[in-house]
């Protein structure tokens, strides 16, 4: 036997509402409630995300050589701590290309060495978006030598992506004196990195 029970509101013994359905709104709960989901909480039949992935952090696993003071080159970020939805190109275009539509916070750090009798005079950081320029950090002090130092400065931005076919990379602009130039990673490996992360709520 099967049973219908027609109802806007559902009462708890306080007369508090616990459901109430009205012009085609259901409220769950009151203000100052506590409601526990057991199972999954699903959207259009599609689980409700609650966690801000897809992420990704990737560092270096080696010095990359800088090819030119002045040069645009793209950063090889190839050694990952963690990819949670395989969207990162760790092994030939360093590129993070999320499948799943949002705002991201994509951050990170670059770190630059001269050597011998050379000098940084200035250094910027690109964050490209398919393949254009979308947000830049620059640095503009003139350091003597050797030198260790940040390329601009650590960064943090907001990008948004169409979870298909947008992709961003980092890229490093950095003018020095002479001689040689490297994209440090330091010993530990993190010196240099970028990551990112999806925003919940935006």
């Amino acid at each position: 036997m099967t049973a219908i029970l027609k109802v806007d509101t559902i009462q708890d013994t306080s007369g508090n509402n616990i459901i109430n359905e009205s012009s085609d709104t259901i409220t769950i709960g009151a203000s100052g409630d506590t409601t526990n989901i057991i199972g999954t909480l699903q959207n259009n039949g599609s689980a409700v995300a609650v966690a801000n992935t897809p992420a990704f952090y990737a560092t270096m696993s080696g010095n990359q050589s800088y090819s030119s003071s002045g040069a645009v080159q793209k950063v090889s970020f190839d050694s990952e701590y963690w990819d949670t939805a395989s969207a990162y190109d760790a092994s030939s275009n360093y590129r993070f290309t999320p499948q799943t539509a949002g705002k991201y916070l994509v951050y990170g750090c670059v770190y630059a060495a001269t050597f011998a009798n050379e000098s940084m005079s200035g250094g910027a950081v690109y964050i490209k978006k398919n393949g254009s320029n979308y947000q830049g950090v620059a640095g503009n002090n003139t350091h003597n030598t050797p030198e260790f130092q940040t390329v601009g400065t650590p960064f943090s931005i907001a990008v948004e992506m169409n979870g298909s076919s947008d992709y961003i990379e980092c890229y490093v602009q950095i003018t020095f004196s002479s001689g040689t130039c490297n994209i440090n990673h330091d010993n530990n490996g993190k010196a240099s990195f970028w990551g990112a992360n999806k925003l919940i709520g935006v």
